[in-house]
């Protein structure tokens, strides 16, 4: 089948159209997606702005319609952080669905890590035994750990790249006493949530997701994105330190300057790499393997778990 995923993050919304059918991978067939950053739209009271909600409302008109287009017979569509955490959120999305007839839902912090990592372990396999994987999106970080499908533990903080540069960033490049403020506040934050997730025990395989993730790999010497998904991309923890303590005293400009950045995740990359290496300092790990399926990925391989069916149609419906 041809399946849709709208996906509506704190940075981008995204298209993404995949050809799929249970038991396969899901193979891309199209993406469009905008960089709409809704988190910047939130005002003072924690509302959704005027502007970011009509802006909105025309790129989901435009996904639908781009979907039929292109034969979607499934389009399931999700908002993360920024929608979660607006007070008009739910009102946002009733205008939207009104308008569109797209129904959206609002995913909690912690079934964006369940999902993410059920992504992570149908890409890398059984053989990975225990997982440890971590997400560094706009507004949140998410981490899951576990030796199945649904991880044992699955947490989300508040630990975005976009929110951290908003909320503790004022200069270009911040000042030194900016970083060290914000630096002792993420591992503060990361510290807390330690004790609960190795507690399950050591992982074998420590995975890294996201944009913010694959641009760190990429300055680090990561292959390109051109070469496809199935390179193996890793870093390092000594890279990271390395690399953490460089982007904190460049420009956006500078950063955007960078093999593998996008001048539009510039900005925030120094607090993404902030995070980046208090994980990997906090839990003790070497060597993250970044892999190239996420949450959207998890999205569309429960949604195909869960059809009905299907199973029927492929033996001819035979029992």
């Amino acid at each position: 089948m041809r399946l849709g995923v709208l996906d509506i993050g704190s940075n981008t919304v995204h298209l993404l159209v995949v050809d799929a059918h249970r038991g396969a991978r899901p193979m891309p067939a199209y993406s469009h997606k905008v960089e709409l950053r809704l988190s910047e739209h939130l005002g003072d009271d924690n509302r959704l702005a005027g502007k970011g909600v009509e802006r909105l409302g025309a790129f989901v008109e435009e996904a639908v319609a781009l979907a039929e287009d292109k034969g979607v017979e499934d389009l399931v569509a999700f908002a993360t952080s920024a929608v979660r955490e607006a007070a008009n959120g739910e009102q946002v999305l009733a205008e939207i669905d009104q308008r569109c007839g797209v129904d959206i839902t609002v995913l909690s912090g912690r079934d964006e890590a369940r999902l993410t990592f059920l992504a992570v372990r149908r890409w890398f396999g059984w053989s990975s035994g225990r997982l440890l994987a971590f997400d560094i999106g706009g507004g949140s970080l998410e981490i899951a750990a576990g030796v199945d499908e649904e991880p044992d533990v699955a947490v989300s903080l508040p630990l975005g790249a976009g929110r951290l540069t908003r909320d503790w960033f004022t200069g270009d490049p911040p000042s030194a006493d900016e970083v060290r403020k914000l630096r002792k506040h993420v591992r503060a934050e990361i510290a807390r949530t330690v004790g609960d997730i190795v507690r399950y025990g050591g992982a074998d395989r420590a995975v890294a997701t996201s944009k913010t993730f694959k641009q760190l790999a990429r300055i680090a010497g990561a292959a390109p994105s051109s070469e496809g998904p199935y390179v193996a991309r890793s870093l390092s923890r000594a890279d990271m330190a390395d690399w953490a303590a460089k982007l904190t005293t460049m420009e956006a400009a500078e950063r955007a300057q960078l093999s593998g950045v996008s001048e539009g995740r510039a900005a925030q990359l120094a607090a993404g790499a902030l995070v980046a290496d208090a994980i990997m300092d906090l839990f003790e790990v070497e060597r993250l393997d970044v892999c190239p399926w996420a949450l959207r990925e998890g999205v569309i391989l429960r949604r195909l778990d869960l059809l009905p069916g299907r199973l029927d149609q492929a033996n001819g419906g035979a029992e």
